[in-house]
């Protein structure tokens, strides 16, 4: 089976989310499942906040075998799910579920894609100072799996007091002391002094509003690693100033294929085809450019 004809014995995963015409996990998962022949289908589902419960129970009762959580259910779908992965516990949020027979366990594989984005590219996480501007869901997941990984944070965000409830989820867990500012350039300017790493959680940036940054270019230097979790566009604001200051840089299509290669893995039990998955995406931001 390549995924051309659908049949009565064809698996059907999907996403949940409001809204959902953007998404490009369809064409990602497809792909992949076509590549290995797997008889398994990705569709996206537009589910209300209002409707989250009902749409639960129906991807349950309809054997769905896994889905993506997206904006805005990935923390209030928690209390309708029969498990959860130890990392998406204490994470807070869900971004893939595995339907067993019936019982809806929940995972996050942002935290662990975002990982992979570094640790593939033998960038060093463990002992670096790492500066996260941010403090939503993704900045959440991002923190998390640095702080396992032993990396020192500080956190930004245009609202201190969410930037502290996240500081102290981290030393709750990891026993970190987490420095936290205003999202400002004079606090940006000192925690990125002394930082090995930059990553953008914040949706600044992101199409259409291309031209925005959440840090200034001159901030930038050559020596900073600078990741940015917006994959549309690809090259962001941020990420064409780091470049132009000689910085490593970090696309979020990267975070956006790992953690789709990872819950293709839940669900199939195959391995994901992630160079495929990756450059599916690639294409498709392209064609959307042009």
């Amino acid at each position: 089976m390549s995924n051309e004809v659908v049949t009565g014995t064809t698996r059907v995963c999907g996403l949940i989310a409001s809204p959902v015409a953007h998404t490009m996990s369809p064409a990602m998962h497809n792909a992949a499942f076509r590549s290995l022949g797997l008889d398994y289908i990705y569709v996206p589902f537009l589910v209300a906040p209002e409707d989250l419960p009902n749409a639960l129970d129906g991807l349950r009762a309809l054997g769905i075998r896994g889905f993506n959580v997206s904006i805005p259910h990935k923390v209030t779908c928690i209390p309708f799910l029969d498990g959860l992965d130890p990392l998406a516990e204490h994470i807070g949020a869900v971004n893939t579920v595995v339907n067993n027979d019936g019982d809806l366990r929940g995972y996050n594989t942002d935290a662990e894609g975002f990982l992979r984005s570094l640790t593939e590219r033998d960038i060093p996480v463990a002992r670096q100072n790492i500066v996260i501007v941010g403090a939503g869901g993704a900045a959440r997941a991002v923190a998390y799996i640095l702080a396992r990984e032993g990396a020192y944070l500080t956190m930004l965000n245009r609202t201190p007091e969410a930037a502290e409830t996240l500081a102290d989820m981290i030393e709750d867990d990891f026993g970190q002391r987490v420095p936290f500012f205003a999202l400002e350039e004079a606090a940006l300017e000192e925690a990125l002094a002394e930082a090995h790493i930059l990553v953008n959680t914040t949706s600044v940036g992101m199409s259409p509003d291309n031209d925005a940054s959440p840090v200034p270019a001159r901030l930038l230097r050559a020596d900073l690693t600078v990741c940015d979790i917006v994959y549309n566009p690809v090259r962001t604001a941020l990420l064409a100033a780091a470049e132009a200051a000689g910085a490593a840089t970090v696309s979020g299509v990267e975070m956006l294929a790992w953690q789709g290669a990872l819950a293709f893995e839940l669900w199939t039990g195959a391995g994901a085809p992630f160079d495929l998955m990756r450059g599916t995406v690639l294409e498709l931001l392209q064609t959307h450019e042009e």
